[in-house]
């Protein structure tokens, strides 16, 4: 596999479109990262990572949807940042996911990030997904 976050990221689109509650992958540092910035911005409900079944682990993680609706908290996943097309963006020009509603989850030096908290440090970095 030439790219695991575009694996994460069709992984949870496809259970979304399915209806699961819960949605397995290859667990690494970067997936756990992307995981703990859509728990924390209230895209997913939990994840953690099972150590043993294989051995990098399994992130498992709960999907979001509304109670009465059903429809999913996550309408979109983006890829941005590819394997041969890489997209950076400096502090001053971040980009506005869906006028602000939505998020984009940037790689910087000091970690990954939203854009707005990547603006407020005053870092770039490169594009890695949109989300919203």
């Amino acid at each position: 596999m030439t790219d695991p976050i575009a694996d994460l990221l069709t992984r949870v689109r496809n259970a979304i479109m399915a209806g699961h509650k819960i949605v397995e992958v290859p667990a690494s540092g970067l997936k756990k990262e992307i995981a703990r910035i859509l728990f924390e911005k209230g895209y997913i409900l939990s994840y953690k990572v099972v150590e043993g079944e294989t051995a990098q682990g399994v992130l498992k993680i709960a999907l979001k949807y509304n109670p009465k609706s059903k429809k999913p908290a996550i309408k979109e996943l983006q890829r941005v940042s590819r394997p041969g097309l890489r997209h950076y963006a400096a502090a001053d020009e971040m980009p506005k996911v869906l006028n602000g509603l939505g998020i984009a989850i940037i790689s910087t030096s000091k970690g990954l990030m939203t854009d707005k908290e990547a603006k407020k440090e005053n870092i770039g970095g490169e594009v890695l997904c949109y989300v919203y």
